[in-house]
């Protein structure tokens, strides 16, 4: 699987394909392992990367994983199929926003997906995390450009950073969610539902 595995993140430089950071990854397949992780959602796909590093961190993890792009679906169903993780990893064709979910209940739940999108993706799949499960975000430092956006010049790139920055004000702010943000790769946020007393 080793091989593979570097074979995605060298698919993903020469074509352009954002994927997670090695320690971000790595931080996150710790977690799993730690936290006896079984069940997990993934907003974002992109080719199957993340989703089949999380499902290889225990043997017990199943991973459902929602992807709008068609090129990008195909291309993770076929390094899912590679690695050998499809009984494990279940990829879904959908605009994250449209996808009906009932009875289902997620130990994680990993937004990596349109960066625009996030606060709603977390409004919308927080009622389908388990009591004791977490949200964690991925790209909350933007390539650095987070909190720096006087540097800008692209109007598309600073529009995108306003987003990213009221969705971490957005989580700072939150009554029923405390986070914890990590300075690890791109920076991550992890989520946690706070107690009912």
């Amino acid at each position: 699987m080793k091989q593979y595995i570097l074979e995605m993140e060298q698919y993903a430089k020469e074509k352009n394909v954002p994927i997670i950071e090695k320690d971000s990854i790595a931080y996150i397949m710790k977690y799993i392992k730690a936290n006896n992780v079984k069940n997990i959602l993934e907003i974002g796909s992109a080719i199957g990367y993340s989703a089949i590093l999380m499902a290889s961190a225990s043997k017990e993890v199943k991973v459902t994983t929602i992807e709008r792009d068609e090129l990008r679906y195909m291309e993770c169903l076929k390094n899912v199929k590679k690695c050998g993780f499809d009984k494990e990893v279940n990829v879904v064709f959908q605009d994250a926003l449209e996808v009906n979910l009932k009875g289902v209940a997620y130990d994680l739940i990993f937004i990596d997906a349109a960066k625009g999108q996030y606060k709603k993706f977390f409004e919308k799949f927080k009622y389908f995390l388990s009591p004791t499960g977490v949200i964690i975000t991925d790209n909350l430092k933007f390539h650095g450009y987070v909190g720096k956006k006087d540097t800008i010049d692209s109007k598309n790139l600073r529009g995108i950073v306003d987003k990213i920055e009221s969705y971490v004000e957005f989580l700072k702010n939150n009554d029923e969610f405390t986070t914890e943000f990590i300075d690890i790769g791109d920076g991550l946020s992890v989520s946690r539902r706070k107690n009912e007393n």
